[in-house]
This record gives structure tokens, sequence and C-alpha cells, in this order.
């Protein structure tokens, strides 16, 4: 591969991802492209640029968002909006970092792939960047009559209100910040909102001007797609510019003669029985690491200390008492200077210096003893499986491989070194036993002065200390306006609405690339299964190519339980494999299974029955390992079946505390999930249950549970041993294996031994019926944005829609929503869900501002759906739900796919028939949705997460809107 426009300057095999890679320069502007070929059908390309901020204006994000919202040859307002509605990619986004922006795209088809890269390049390059645009992704003064009040607006301010609302994301930002306070890793890339109003127009244009250009690019190709056309797209935009110096640099950070401390706080409560709202952590700056095998060590190392329950660091901090859960957890190496760090949360912030203590005093014992042979093998074992193996699950191997050339490349190194691992993964092998990683712990630990300690706690003050702030000082900003000011801010708010009303010149939306319906392949993907009984247990197998790998799924009904063990799951299935057997404590356990295999985990899986029969639901163990350790590997799960030690209260209470640890974690982070699982806990049984394993109920579950353990553990003990009594029983039971067609005749009779060693008993299905019924809900959070969502079951409302749903859905989801939500309504994001078998449907936003705003917005919704739609708009949102439908799995995830079809009676011709709908989309499923919405607004019921202030004042001006309550 060669073009004249670009000098090759490396030309390497790179074996372990079996790809040909080939490094350029551009000549005229210096950009650097890895060129990766291979034979992976699912396409990606990246462009990424050095953005070093110089505060925490959120510049960098903020032109993120801003560069997809318009460009000189697409001069729509939103082309990212239409690639998302109208595109088959398999991933579409762009990510800012502490020191870099990244536009990464990946599709399987070669006609789209183009069409992506085209409108990403054009975007990043040529923007239309104006002051509209941000305004409305950055942040803007809103008022909207002379009796109003003034408000901050933007979808970067209030996503950034959500990011701050997360104390883990708070503890992050104070640590890195505190960890390098002389260069660009000292500020917030992502904004701090505070500080964004700060930001200018003119200095976020001059940011643009500086970093996005050529010269200061590094281009990542990877797939199938044909290499020469990779530079001549590429030389196409970069022979437009000349070249500059771009000093985008990342300067190391001076080292420090002395370790420091610092704290902060978050706003939330404290408990007044037993203060559990502390976190500490013990942090390290490392220095640059020095190619592969340095890299690969910090992740060994990472493993070893706190990769898993067993290792020595994090068992000792989760078995200390000390606190809830572990954070940090090893080395990171994203940034130019690495940092890692080990820490605790739900601490009572008074014992912060016995946790610094206990971590120090850990590190200082593993340096004189060392790790064992097994540890070690274990950590070896597992690092290599994963790196032969290449699952990178739904995440495109292209980005992948991207994002780890850029560790390097990006600060002056070889983008090559990172992809190739042999001799690394063989020098590590031989330095592991002879003190290699007791060394390390000395040199990036013991010997390291540079050390933060840091202390984050809870302040029940603070939300509404921040919320007065911001309002004395939005009441400040008014005061220094005079009528006529306040008559242009007036002006400049309308001016903005009816800005982001305009509908996009259809001349210039014909723009926008797009496939054809001919381009689509009509006939549904199938999966080869073969099904039989083994030992007397339904079998499925699918013979596809895995490497050599046979991956593993064994099922068990859980219909076979009482409604009342159902909240225990979550915690029953980690202490099967956290808690030991008979034979061996949990870190011979743990190490047993990272030395035999290439992991066994477990996990739940619910669905409403095509045929309306009620819930498929089922416990899966899955494990995958070479053919030679796979009746290792079913010993392995036949130990923790029938034999893991359920009566180690101890244990089993510390995974019931980092459990409730992380369920408050998540709340914020991902609290349009929560909203969701509760809106439809009382429209079906499968939701209903889904929510007693993950949603408001379960944390409140996990809450008493933890006294329980304390005060009655028989009775806890004696429901874990029920639960394993009732569900491991062969007679409700299904086997998956996906393996190479060679491997299978020697597993089959390996399969057999195995659940002829299960019990069997005939055990009928238990009673789940329940109660709780649909209500409205305000549920309390410390948090500055709101989660709101409002739904209803269809079915339940006599509603029968077509698989042509999902169209006019991505339809509404790509406009309307979007616009009514997120560019109006300043939301991260707004959407809407439904799933045709179960008849759930739901409305939900993402870090919004609004509450009732978006309540009404939603109400609208139906009228949305019976305006004209265009034959462009109709196209382009079923080649986007053909993109959903064809997602590229790897082998195991498509046994597995093909195993739950088959238990939720999915079958091949309904599949056929859904598409066959979808394909034939028309107007009349528009309204047909329309309708259904139209039930929706009068009959729904509607769930909210969010800050006290915002529900109390929407109960206010709509009296009994929302039965209240706290989560936490």
């Amino acid at each position: 591969m060669s073009h004249p426009a670009f000098e090759l300057v490396r030309d390497e095999t790179i074996a372990e991802i079996n790809s040909q890679a080939q490094l350029f320069r551009h000549k005229k502007t210096g950009a650097e492209v890895l060129s990766l070929v291979n034979d992976d059908e699912n396409k990606v390309f990246g462009i990424t640029f050095k953005t070093p901020p110089e505060d925490s204006t959120g510049i960098a994000h903020i032109l993120e968002h801003s560069v997809l919202c318009g460009s000189a040859k697409f001069p729509v307002k939103k082309p990212f909006v239409e690639l998302l509605k109208g595109s088959m990619h398999t991933f579409l986004n762009a990510m800012t970092f502490p020191d870099k922006t990244a536009y990464p795209v990946a599709s399987q088809n070669l006609k789209d792939f183009y069409n992506l890269v085209d409108v990403y390049l054009d975007a990043v390059l040529f923007p239309l960047l104006t002051e509209d645009t941000f305004e409305q992704e950055g942040w803007h003064y809103e008022l909207e009559s002379r009796d109003a009040p003034l408000v901050y607006k933007g979808v970067v301010f209030n996503e950034m209100k959500g990011v701050y609302s997360s104390p883990d994301s708070v503890m992050h930002t104070l640590t890195q910040n505190a960890l390098f306070p002389d260069t660009t890793y000292g500020k917030s890339s992502g904004g701090d909102p505070k500080v964004i109003p700060e930001l200018t127009f003119a200095d976020f244009k001059r940011f643009h001007q500086t970093y996005y250009h050529p010269s200061n690019a590094r281009v990542v190709f990877a797939g199938d797609d044909p290499a020469d056309k990779r530079l001549e797209l590429l030389d196409a935009y970069f022979s437009r510019f000349e070249p500059i110096r771009v000093d985008a640099e990342v300067k190391l950070q001076p080292r420090w003669n002395a370790p420091r401390q610092v704290s902060g706080t978050y706003a939330g409560d404290i408990d007044p029985d037993k203060r559990r709202d502390g976190m500490v952590s013990v942090n390290w700056m490392l220095e640059p690491p020095e190619g592969r095998e340095e890299v690969l060590s910090h992740g060994m190392l990472s493993y070893l200390l706190a990769g898993n329950p067993a290792a020595p660091l994090r068992k000792k901090l989760t078995e200390s008492g000390l606190g809830e859960g572990m954070i940090g957890g090893g080395i990171s190496t994203s940034l130019r200077q690495p940092m890692g760090g080990f820490g605790l949360k739900g601490i009572d912030p008074a014992n912060a210096e016995k946790v610094e203590k206990l971590v120090l005093e850990t590190l200082a014992e593993l340096a004189e003893t060392g790790f064992s042979a097994e540890q070690r093998e274990a950590a070896i074992n597992t690092f290599e499986f994963n790196l032969r193996e290449q699952n990178t699950g739904s995440y495109p191997r292209g980005m992948s491989y991207m994002f780890s050339a850029l560790g390097n490349w990006l600060h002056g190194g070889d983008p090559l070194a990172p992809l190739q691992f042999e001799a690394a993964l063989d020098a590590l092998k031989d330095k592991a036993g002879k003190g290699h990683f007791e060394k390390e712990i000395r040199r990036h630990f013991l010997d390291n002065s540079h050390r933060l300690t840091s202390l984050l706690q809870a302040d029940p003050e603070q939300g509404a200390r921040e919320a007065r702030e911001e309002t004395e000082k939005l009441a400040a900003v008014r005061e220094t306006l005079d009528d006529t000011a306040i008559d242009t801010v007036i002006a400049r708010t309308e001016r903005l609405k009816a800005l982001q009303e305009e509908v996009d010149k259809p001349e210039d939306l014909a723009k926008i690339p797009t496939l054809t319906l001919a381009d689509l392949d009509r006939d549904i993907r199938t999966i080869p299964t073969e099904e039989s009984r083994v030992g007397g247990v339904r079998t499925l197998y699918h013979p596809l190519p895995t490497l050599g790998i046979l991956y593993l799924d064994i099922g068990f009904d859980l219909r076979v339980l009482d409604k009342a063990l159902l909240p225990y799951l979550p915690l029953f299935g980690r202490a099967l494999l956290q808690t030991g057997t008979g034979k061996q404590d949990f870190v011979s356990l743990t190490q047993r299974i990272g030395r035999t295999t290439g992991g066994i985990a477990q996990h739940r899986a619910l669905a409403t029955k095509q045929d309306g029969s009620g819930t498929a639901a089922w416990f899966f163990l899955s494990g995958k390992a070479v053919p030679d350790k796979f009746g290792a590997m079913l010993e392995i799960m036949g130990d923790v079946l029938l034999d893991a030690q359920l009566g180690n209260r101890e244990r089993f209470k510390q995974m019931a505390l980092e459990e409730k640890a992380g369920f408050e974690a998540r709340l914020v982070p991902g609290g349009n999930g929560i909203v969701d699982t509760r809106l439809k806990a009382g429209l079906t049984e499968a939701s209903w249950i889904a929510e007693q394993l993950g949603g408001v109920s379960y944390g409140q579950f996990l809450k008493t549970l933890v006294k329980t353990i304390d005060s009655d553990w028989p009775a806890v003990e004696a429901t874990l041993r029920t639960i394993r009594d009732r569900l491991f029983n062969r007679t409700r039971m299904v086997v998956n294996v996906t393996a190479d067609e060679a491997l299978w005749p020697q597993a089959q009779g390996e399969v057999a031994s195995f659940v002829s060693a299960l019990p069997d008993a005939a055990l009928p299905d238990a009673d789940w019926s329940h109660a709780f019924a649909p209500r409205n809900e305000g549920l309390i959070i410390p948090a500055q944005v709101n989660y709101v969502g409002k739904g209803a079951n269809l079915k339940a409302l006599g509603i029968e829609l077509s698989a042509a749903t999902t169209v006019a859905l991505r339809l509404l989801n790509t406009t309307y929503l979007w616009d009514k939500v997120r560019v109006q309504g300043g939301a991260y994001g707004g959407s809407s869900r439904f799933d045709l078998t179960s008849g759930n449907f739901a409305f939900l936003s993402y870090r919004d501002p609004n509450l009732l705003k978006t309540l009404d917005v939603y109400d609208g919704a139906a009228k949305a759906l019976r305006a004209e739609i265009g034959e462009t708009d109709l196209t382009r949102s079923i080649i986007g739900v053909f993109g959903d439908l064809d997602r590229p799995e790897f082998v195991d995830a498509k046994g597995y796919s093909a195993m739950w079809r088959l238990l939720t009676g999915t079958t091949d011709e309904l599949r056929q028939r859904r598409r066959d709908e979808i394909l034939g989309t028309s107007r009349a499923d528009f309204l047909a949705l329309a309708d259904a919405l139209d039930a929706v607004a009068k009959h729904g019921h509607v769930v909210v997460l969010g800050g006290e202030a915002a529900i109390t004042a929407a109960n206010e001006k709509r009296p009994g809107l929302l039965e209240v309550s706290k989560v936490l």
C-alpha cells in the first residue's frame, strides 16, 4: 500500500493481532497514520488530537460535542444524530480524555464505513462552530422573561453536574488533580460546573484552531477495508492544510520529596448510627513505562495485588472491617505518567489513617514475602489467555488496538510496540519467579515519595449550599445587567430556542451520505445449533471457529425458587465463586480458576417469553478453557455448585457490604437504568424480578441484609443453602457449548460425566405472584440533576404493535426527544424504549436539569409522530434499526444468543417476520405508535430519581404528582 502524499515509516507483520501494520507520515502536514490490515469485518477508523486543557472550563469536552454539530460539507444542525439515525455503525461516538480527544467509528458495511469516515473527518477539521452551538453544547445564560430567574443552560454543563454528583467521580477528580498539580492532569478536562461559565467563545474557537489540525493528528484504520483507499480518503482532507507547529506536549509532573494529603467533600448524608460516608485512597505517580514489557508488568502487578477478591492487598483491605468496598485497584497507564492507587469506600473518616497504614504495611509485607507460585501462575495464565483470545465483547477490536497504540504514540513513543506481546510475556514469565514483582512494589510504591493520600467525606449541606451559591452568583450577574442588557439576554434566549426548533433544509440533509434499502441484507443471520440430550440434560452445541477454546454455559431454571429467595441471587452467585469449597479456601479456589481456565463467571438472565406464558428466568455459570483444561474446568464448576462454603459469615458479610457500596455508586452514573427498572417493576413479572435483583428494592434489601447477617446469621445461611438445594438440579437445567467442531466429541463425554453428578429431583414452579403495582414516585438522591421516566405496558392498555415500531422509535429518539430533551432542555440525553414481547414502554432522560418540562415533552411525543415523515427520514431510520439487528458478536456471544433465543421462544421464523415488518415500515406504523403514546400520556406512571429540591418543587406545582421517598 502506498500513496504519493504519504511516507512509509514502518511496515511490519504483527502476528499477535494477525495484522499487517504500516505507519505513515503525511508529507505535507506531518499527520501520522497507523494502518492495520486484517480480516476483521468490523472496520474501525479513529482520528485523535492531543488536546491538553489549561483550565477546568471543559473546553476540550465542549469542543468534542460541538464539532459534531455541523460542518462545511455537511451544514446541518446534527450530522452526528443523522448518523445515529441512519447508519449501520457498530460504534459511533467521541471521547474526551485528560490529554486527548478521540473520534472513533466502526461498521461492518464498507459503504457505510466510508460514509462515517467522511462525515467525521469533515466534522473535526471543518466544523461550523457557531456561537449558537457553543452556547447549546457548552453553557449560556437563559432568561425567558423579565420576571423569570436567570439560569445556566448547556448540555456539557448539566452532564458535568451529573458527574460531580457521583462521589466516585469526585474522588477520582480530586486525586488526579492533586497528584499532578503542575500539569494538564491537574485540571478537569470534562469541566467543573463552577468553572465552565468562565469559558468564552473566543477561547473556544482558538482551542480548535490550535489543536484540531492534521499536524497534531494521530489516525488509525483497522479491519478488512481496502488499504490503499485509506490514504486516499485522508489526503483529500489533509492536503487542504499547511503544516503548523503544535505545542501539545504533556509536560511531566516534577517529583515530590515527601508524601502529601488532600481532602474534599461530596453532597451526601451522614449515617447517624455508624459513619460509613467516607472514602480514602493511597496513590502514587509513576514514571512513564518503557516498552510493552513494563506496561504488561503494571497490569500483572495490579492483578496480583488487587485484581480479584482473593488478591492479598484487596483481601486485607476488605477483611479489615474498616470499609465496605475497595476503590482504586492498581496502576492505570492511560496518562503519560501512570498513577496507582488502593483504598476503601464506606469508611468512617476517622479511620482514614488506619486504611493508609494498612495499605503501606501490606505492600511492605508483600515486597518482603513475595507472591506464591500459584499466584504468579494464575496471573500469567489469566493475562495470556486474554491476550490470545482478543475478546473485546461488544467493543470493536480495532478500537482496542487504537487506544493501545495511542498510549505510547501520543507522547512520542512507538505505536506498534503495545500491539505486540509475545516477547514481553516471555520475559515476564522468566522474571516472575525471580523477585521481579516484589522489586516493582518497592520501586513503584514503597520507595516512591510522590505519594498522595486522598480523603473524601459526605457533607449533608453541600448540595443545598452549592445550589444556593449558584443562585447567588446568577443573581449577582443579573444585578449588573441594565434593562437593555436584560432585553438582550431574553432576545438571545428566544433566538437560540428558535434556532434549535428550526428544521434543516432538505438539500442540506441530502448531503449526509447514507445507505439505501437495497444495501440491506433481507435475511436474518442464523447460528448453527445442534440440540441433543447429554447425560439426560438438554444440551445445545454450536459448531463455530473458536481458536481452540471451548465456551460453556450451564443454566438452571430460577422458576423453582420461591419469590422471597430472589433478592439473594446476586450475592448467592458471588458466594459460589468467592467463599471457597470444602477442599479449598477462596484464595486457593481463585488461583485454581486463574491457573486452569480463561475465567468462570455467574450471571442471571430474565425476559418475558415470546408466547406470553411467563418469564424465562435462568441462573448461569459460564466458563472458557482450552481442550486439555476443559475437564478441570468442569471439576471446578462442580465444586462451586455443590460444595461452596455458604456458611462463611464474615466473607458473605463483606460481599454484602461491597454489593451495597456498588449499588450506591451506580445511582448517579446509572440513574436512568434505575428509573427504567423501577418504572417497569409493576408492569410485568420479568421486570418485577429485575427490580428485586438490581433496582431500588434491591438496594433496600441490601441495607436490611447487612443488619440481618449480624442479628440472625443462621437464617441467612439457611436461605443460601435452600437456594442451592433447589436450584442446582439437572431436571431443570440446560448446557450450552460453543467450540470448534473437532473439540466437541471429547467434550461431550466430559459434559455427560459432569451432569450425572448433579442432583436429580422433579421440582414444580414456585408461586411468583406479587402485588407491586405501578405508582408515581419521586426517589430522592443527593444529586444536582434528575433522571425522569414515564411509561406503561401497552399490551395491558389493549395495544398491539409490530416490529416496525422500532423504526418509529428510532426517529422519535433522534429527532423529537433529542431536540426537546437534550438540545433545548439541556439534559445529557433523552430516549424511549419499547420491548415488543412484553409490551413495556418507557420514556427516560439522563442528567436532566428539568422535571415537569421533560414530562410535558413526553406527553407531546404523539403529536410529533403524527407530523409528515419524509422518505429520507424513514429510510435512514430503517437502516439504523438494521444496524442494531446485525451487530457483530464474538463466537461465545453468538452461542449464548442462540441459546437464549431458544429459551425465550424466539424462533428464526419470528425473527424473519419481524425483520420483514421493519423493512416494510410505513406511515401507518408511526400513527399506530402515536396512538399508543397518547395512551401513555393519559395512563402512564412517572418515576423520577433526583435532588430533593427539584422533586419538592414539582410536587408544589402539581400537588400529589409524586410519592416521595429517599433511596439512600
